[in-house]
This record gives C-alpha cells, structure tokens and sequence, in this order.
C-alpha cells in the first residue's frame, strides 16, 4: 500500500513537472512571437511620431520625471529580471553560460546605474522625460530580459558543440566594438550638454560619419549578442533595436539639419556610415 501511494505522488510531481514545462515553453514562445510582432508597428509609429524627450521634448505626454530617474527605472528589469530568473535554467551552474549572460548585464549595469548617474553629474535637473515613454521602455525591458534570461539559463541547447567558443568570441568582439562608439558617443554628448549655451553640432569621430553614433553603436552591439547567443530570441533583440533606432535616428538627422541648416555636413548620413 504504501508502495502503491508513492508512486501516485511520483506521478503526480512528474505530471506537474511536465505540465510546468509545457507552459514555460508557451510562455516562451508567445513572448518570442511577441517580441517579432511589435517591431513593425514600433518601426512605423516612430516614423509619424518622435518620442518626445531629449531634443524632442513636447507637452501633451502626460507627467514627467526626471531623466536620470526614468532611465534608471526603466531600465532596471533587464538587471533585476535576469538575475531573479537564471537560477532557475537548467544550465544556470554551467559556466558557458554565466560567461554568455555577463555582456548583456554589462550593457544593462551601464545603462541602468552608470549612464543615469552621467546625466546627473552633467546636465541641469529637469523633469522632462514623459512617465508614458518611461512605462513602455519598462515594458519591452520585461518582456525582452524574460526571453534573453531564460534562452541562455534554459532553452540553449549548443553549449557542448565545437562552436559555441568560436560564436561567442566572434560575437564578444563586435559587442565590445559597439559598447565602445556608444559610450563614446554619450560622452562627447553629455560634454556639450554640460558646456550650456543650448544645442550644438557634435563633432569629431564617428559624429563625422553619422548623426546618432550612440545608436550605430547599440546596434553595433546588439549584432554581437545575436551572434554569440545564435538564438531567435537573440536576432529578435536586434531586429526591435532597428525598428526603434534607426527611425529616431532619422528623426534626429532632420532635426540637426533643421535647426542647424547649412552649418550642418551634409555627408553625415543618419545613424548606419554611408548607407542610412
């Protein structure tokens, strides 16, 4: 008998154990179908519409915080979610892993801590940043932390085969290579903020190539990951980048003729060196 009733709880944990991986495998799937469905409406949105912060900053947009603040929070779930959810992956020991995971936080200790804390040192305290703008990055941030967390703690498969070294040194150099012209570019961009006397045309560098190096250099970045990570999660990262970049991008390109008209190179191109 009590046999008998060990086995009916052993089957128990092993069909709910089943049914548990069933619906982490279709909440990873519709989040993945998710993240290739909003990069269309993303891309055509932001071409009728720039996101009203920064240079574009309008009323109209509901409150406002302060701009360190809005990127420090929305922000933060690619930080605060992936390290709640890789314990939990199967691979979440293997070293691969904890070394393929660490570019991504990287990026993301950058952008969540240092980078506010730039804009704070450098620039006048305004609340110009819209809460609305902020609560939409904070979403993409979930729903892209979640996918690219628990593809490299779970779902990856290759980590045993030959190539993962190769794939991910390929990937890390070009990582490194875009983290470097973007933080490069919010530095010269935070200097002149800080030198006052309104808006000027940066120079020098890749400002001589493009008008927005700190997006070439995200996407730059973004290109590395998906080449290191070798997954759809990874590629669908980059393909929402472009839709959200490179239309803000154009958008900043206008506005830089605009306002600067024949003081402004007309070589530099948008955000991609000699193409867009």
């Amino acid at each position: 008998m009590h046999h008998h009733s060990q086995s009916v709880i052993t089957f128990h944990q092993t069909t709910t154990q089943t049914t548990m991986a069933l619906l982490d495998q279709n909440l990873f799937h519709y989040s993945l179908l998710s993240l290739y469905l909003i990069g269309p409406p993303t891309f055509i949105s932001l071409k009728f519409l720039q996101a009203p912060y920064g240079k574009h900053h309008r009323p109209g947009w509901g409150p406002t915080i302060s701009p360190p603040l809005a990127w420090l929070l929305m922000e933060s779930p690619a930080l605060w979610l992936t390290l709640l959810l890789f314990p939990s992956g199967q691979h979440s020991t293997n070293p691969k892993a904890l070394i393929l995971m660490s570019p991504y936080l990287l990026h993301y200790f950058h952008r969540t801590i240092i980078y506010p804390l730039r804009i704070y040192r450098n620039s006048k305290p305004t609340s110009g940043f819209p809460v609305s703008v902020a609560v939409m990055a904070f979403g993409f941030n979930l729903l892209n932390a979640y996918l690219q967390a628990r593809w490299v703690s779970h779902y990856k498969s290759d980590y045993d085969g030959g190539l993962f070294w190769w794939k991910f040194f390929g990937g890390l150099v070009v990582f490194v290579w875009g983290m470097r012209i973007n933080m490069w570019a919010d530095r010269v961009l935070l200097g002149l903020k800080r030198e006052g006397g309104g808006y000027k045309v940066p120079r020098g560098g890749w400002f001589e190539l493009v008008s927005c190096p700190n997006y070439f250099g995200e996407i730059v970045e973004w290109i590395g990951w998906a080449l290191m990570t070798w997954s759809w999660s990874g590629f669908g990262f980059l393909l929402y980048t472009c839709a959200n970049l490179v239309p803000r991008a154009r958008a900043n390109h206008r506005w830089y003729l605009e306002k600067f008209k024949e003081d402004y190179p007309r070589s530099r191109r948008a955000v991609i060196p000699f193409l867009c």
